[in-house]
C-alpha cells in the first residue's frame, strides 16, 4: 500500500488535468507542479505549490531544468521502509512525493512532420519527464507513477474507497505502463534520429527497430488455421484508421485496403479502385466520384463482386447508392457525408474506414531469419521524362491514356499488363510467370472492348511477342521501361504496327 500525500504533477497533454488535481486535493493532498501546468491547474482554481518553491531553485535554460533536484527526485526515490533513507530526507529538509503524474512532450508528432528540422526534434526530446517517470516506477512500493489521463478515474476511485491509499497490484500495474512509455519514448527518438545525417548510400537506417503496439486482434490469418493481429504507429494509412461500421476487419481485408488506398493516392482528380487479392479489377477518374466509380466497376463486374474499394474524395449519397448495388467487404475513404453514411448503413456487415494520409514510411517484409527494407515506391512519371522510341508519337489522348496506365499498372502484381483508354482501366494481367502470357490473361479477362485502348506494363518486353499479341486486340500505343537486350526488335515490331511507344526509364515490380 502507498499512502498518497503528496503530488508531482508536470504534464504535457493537459486532458482532465484540472478535474483529476481538484479530485486529489478533494483528498486532501497537496499538489507540487510546473510552469504550464501549474498556470492550467490554478486557473482552474486548484491550489499549487510551485517546484521552484520547493528546491528554492528557479526554472531555468528555457525550461530545460524544472525537476532534476535532489528535493524533487529525493523525495520520489526514497524507500520508505529504509530508515537511512528516511533520515537523509529529513537531515535535508526533502519532503516525499507519493505521485508523480508526467506524460512526456509529443516527440513523435513532431519527428511525423515532413521536413522537421533537427534542431526542432532536439527540443522536444524531454529530459525531466523520463527521469521523473522512471524514478517514480522504479520505487513503486511506495510511489504512484501515472502517465495517461485514461488512468485519472480510476485512481480518484481507489483513492476514495480505500481513504487515500493505493494497493501495491495498482501501483505494480502503472509502474509497468510507465516503463513501457519511457521504452517507446527512447526508441521513438533513436528511430527518428537514425535517419537524420547517419544514412548510408541506401538512404537506409543501419539499424531497423520495428515497434508498434497491438491495435487489433484479428479472428485468424490468410486462411482460418492461422492466428493474426493488427499492430499500429498510429500515423496515418489503413493500420490506423477508423472504422466506421460493418464487421469486424480481417487480415486479408487489410491487405486489400492498403493496396486499394495506396493506388488511390496515385490520382488527383476524384478517382475509385475496386481490388480483389491485392490487385485491382477496375480503377478510374471522373468528373464526379460516382461517375469514377462507375466507370470503374464496368470494367470488370464479375471480379468487383466481393471486392474492397478506395476513394479519393469524400464518398457522397450518388456514389453510396452505386455501390450499394453490388456485395462489397470494405471501403477506404478520406470521410462519408452524411448521406451516404446513412444510405451503406443499410449494409450492416459493409466495413467502412475513414482514413487519413501517412508520412511515407519504408516499406517492410519479413522474410524467414529476417526483414527486407526497401524506401517506398512513391516514383511519378512527368511527361518530359518519357522518351517516344517510336515513329509516331502518341495523340495527346493517348498521352492522357498511357499516363493513366502506368499509375495503375505499378499497383499491380508482376508480370503486370495493363490495358486502359484516357482515366479508365479496361482489363488487368497479373501476376503470370511470362510477360506475353499476361497480355493475354489482361485481353482473356476483358469485358469492354480493347480496341483502341493503351496498353502498360510494368517492366520491359524481353521479346517482340508481347507487343504483337497485345496488337491483335487493337492497343495504339505502348507505355514501358524499355532496358532489353531487344529493345531495337520490339521497337521495330511496334513500328511495323504502327503503334506509338514510350519509355519511362523506371520499372514497377511488385511482388
Amino acid at each position: 500500500m502507498a499512502l498518497i500525500r503528496r503530488a508531482l504533477i508536470s504534464v504535457t497533454d493537459k486532458t482532465g488535468v484540472a478535474e483529476f488535481a481538484q479530485g486529489l486535493r478533494d483528498l486532501g493532498v497537496e499538489i507540487i507542479s510546473t510552469g504550464g501546468t501549474a498556470r492550467v491547474l490554478e486557473a482552474a482554481g486548484v491550489s499549487v505549490r510551485e517546484v521552484s518553491e520547493v528546491t528554492q531553485f528557479p526554472e531555468m535554460l528555457d525550461g530545460r531544468l524544472k525537476t532534476i533536484h535532489p528535493s524533487i527526485a529525493g523525495g520520489v526515490l526514497a524507500v520508505r521502509s529504509n530508515p537511512e533513507h528516511m533520515r537523509s530526507l529529513a537531515t535535508h529538509g526533502i519532503p516525499t512525493v507519493d505521485m508523480v503524474v508526467v506524460n512526456l512532450y509529443a516527440f513523435e508528432k513532431v519527428a511525423a512532420k515532413k521536413g522537421v528540422p533537427l534542431q526542432e526534434l532536439i527540443e522536444n526530446i524531454d529530459i525531466g519527464g523520463p527521469t521523473l517517470i522512471r524514478a517514480a516506477a522504479k520505487n513503486y512500493q511506495d510511489v504512484a507513477v501515472v502517465v495517461s489521463p485514461d488512468d485519472y478515474p480510476r485512481i480518484l476511485e481507489e483513492l476514495h474507497e480505500r481513504h487515500g491509499e493505493l494497493p501495491e497490484a495498482t501501483l505494480w500495474g502503472l509502474a509497468k505502463k510507465a516503463f513501457a512509455l519511457t521504452a517507446a519514448y527512447d526508441r521513438a527518438i533513436s528511430n527518428r534520429l537514425a535517419w537524420v545525417g547517419a544514412e548510408d548510400e541506401s538512404g537506409l537506417p543501419a539499424l531497423l527497430d520495428i515497434r508498434a503496439p497491438r491495435a487489433l486482434d484479428l479472428r485468424y490469418g490468410e486462411n482460418p488455421h492461422q492466428k493474426a493481429a493488427l499492430y499500429s504507429n498510429r500515423h496515418g494509412g489503413i493500420a490506423a484508421a477508423e472504422q466506421l461500421q460493418g464487421k469486424e476487419l480481417s487480415y486479408n481485408n487489410l491487405v486489400d485496403l492498403d493496396a486499394a488506398w495506396q493506388l488511390i493516392r496515385e490520382f488527383d482528380e476524384p478517382a475509385a479502385a475496386i481490388i480483389k487479392h491485392t490487385n485491382p479489377c477496375g480503377c478510374a477518374e471522373g468528373s464526379t466520384l460516382a461517375e469514377s466509380y462507375r466507370r470503374a466497376f464496368e470494367a470488370d463486374p464479375v471480379s468487383a463482386f466481393g471486392g474492397v474499394l478506395a476513394f479519393n474524395r469524400t464518398v457522397d449519397r450518388e456514389t453510396a447508392a452505386e455501390i450499394a448495388k453490388t456485395f462489397i467487404e470494405a471501403i477506404a475513404a478520406p470521410g462519408y457525408d452524411s448521406a451516404g453514411r446513412e444510405l451503406l448503413a443499410a449494409k450492416k456487415n459493409l466495413r467502412l474506414l475513414a482514413v487519413a494520409r501517412a508520412p511515407e514510411e519504408p516499406v517492410v517484409k519479413s522474410i524467414g531469419g529476417g526483414y527486407l527494407v526497401q524506401t517506398a515506391d512513391t516514383h511519378r512519371l512527368e511527361r518530359g521524362e518519357g522518351q517516344v522510341k517510336t515513329e509516331r508519337s502518341p495523340s495527346a489522348e493517348e498521352w492522357r491514356a498511357l499516363e493513366f496506365a502506368w499509375k495503375v499498372c505499378k499497383h499491380v502484381k508482376s508480370n503486370a499488363i495493363v490495358y486502359a483508354r484516357d482515366g479508365q482501366s479496361i482489363s488487368v494481367g497479373a501476376g503470370q510467370m511470362s510477360r506475353v502470357d499476361s497480355v493475354k490473361v489482361g485481353a482473356m479477362k476483358a469485358v469492354l472492348p480493347l480496341q483502341g485502348t493503351v496498353l502498360a506494363s510494368d517492366a520491359f518486353f524481353p521479346f517482340p511477342d508481347g507487343v504483337e499479341e497485345a496488337a491483335k486486340h487493337g492497343i495504339t500505343a505502348v507505355i514501358q521501361p524499355g532496358g532489353s537486350v531487344r529493345d531495337d526488335d520490339v521497337i521495330a515490331a511496334a513500328n511495323k504496327l504502327g503503334l506509338a511507344m514510350v519509355f519511362t526509364g523506371v520499372r514497377h515490380f511488385r511482388h
